[in-house]
């Protein structure tokens, strides 16, 4: 798997990034204080308070994002047990993986997660409900906090929450704060605001924003993620306009008559799939469309592969993300990279 890296934000104070691509900054690291109160959901999407007397022992990590910014953040110590990942985790996390008790069910049941008497469940928002793990509330009367990962927040009644990079951004930094490992938190923050620095310099002599499409073919459906994805708006706050930014879903004739800068194709290799496979049968579907080639991203070659867990429930995946959104918007830009 690609690993990005590049120059450090330079400065005193770090920055987290807002929804709308502004910067807010970020007292430099100090030591956690406890009983630390931290604002998260319930199966239900309503915000919750949850105070956590010391740093948890014993993390109940399920899905991708929530194992990976355990052992990013070098907390692999504290996990009682994990599940849940779609493909491997990357390279300079296997040896921390290893440590890791990794359960044969990919979503633990109810029974299998009390047995193991976790003090921190950290999930998305989709495992806390009736036929999975219950709800919020029983958990924290076990002693046993729950972290829902932000941007897969349940849905309140009909009223859709948006999915941001603010959102990814304050989780790693309440994440950072719960385990008192504020400084390896800020310092992942800080690589996302450097991509953002690096492109608004390359893209500053620009005349127009480069418009954007970024699909997911789905067999007979093409997903569209709009202004309320994390997607659209990581290339938002990279610059770039979406070119349809309303629609959950898109036909050719949408394609055809939003007529991007540039396309984004969403692919994902889950455990046992070949990565190349499926990226390029996912590009295909946009390439190889006769009723596609005049396109202008078609005709200028800019159609480019983003993998899904870059841009949804990305967590420490959001830095890489970012340049893989970065180098296709701006591909003049150079960054500081290594593959």
């Amino acid at each position: 798997m690609k690993r990005t890296t590049w120059k450090r934000f330079a400065g005193a104070a770090l920055c987290a990034v807002t929804a709308l691509g502004c910067t807010v900054p970020v007292s430099a690291a100090e030591s956690t204080r406890y009983p630390l109160t931290i604002t998260t959901y319930d199966q239900s999407g309503n915000e919750v308070e949850t105070t956590y007397e010391k740093a948890p022992e014993k993390v109940l990590a399920v899905y991708q994002g929530c194992i990976e910014t355990m052992l990013s953040l070098g907390l692999e110590d504290r996990l009682v047990a994990a599940a849940g990942l779609d493909n491997a985790v990357p390279d300079e996390l296997a040896e921390a993986f290893e440590q890791v008790n990794y359960l044969d069910e990919f979503t633990p049941s109810l029974e299998t997660a009390t047995m193991l008497e976790p003090d921190m469940i950290f999930s998305w928002g989709s495992i806390l409900a009736d036929d999975r793990l219950g709800d919020v509330d029983s958990w924290t009367e076990k002693g046993c906090n729950v972290y829902i990962n932000s941007n897969t927040r349940p849905r309140t009644g009909d009223a859709s929450h948006s999915r941001t990079l603010e959102n990814e951004i304050t989780d790693l930094l309440n994440i950072g704060k719960i385990f008192d490992v504020q400084d390896k938190a800020e310092a992942i923050v800080a690589d996302i605001q450097s991509v953002i620095d690096q492109t608004a310099e390359a893209a500053s002599g620009l005349k127009e924003q480069p418009t954007v499409l970024i699909l997911e073919p789905l067999g007979d459906e093409i997903t569209n993620y709009g202004a309320a994805s994390l997607g659209g708006d990581m290339v938002t706050a990279l610059g770039a306009a979406l070119a349809n930014p309303d629609a959950s879903q898109v036909g050719k004739e949408d394609i055809i008559a939003a007529d991007p800068d540039v396309i984004f194709v969403v692919y994902m290799p889950y455990s046992g799939d070949d990565p190349e496979t499926v990226k390029n049968d996912q590009l295909n579907v946009i390439l190889e469309d006769e009723a596609l080639q005049n396109l202008s991203a078609v005709k200028n070659g800019n159609v480019y592969p983003i993998m899904l867990s870059e841009m949804y429930a990305s967590a420490t995946r959001t830095p890489d993300g970012m340049v893989t959104f970065a180098q296709g918007l701006y591909p003049d830009l150079e960054l500081d990279s290594e593959n």
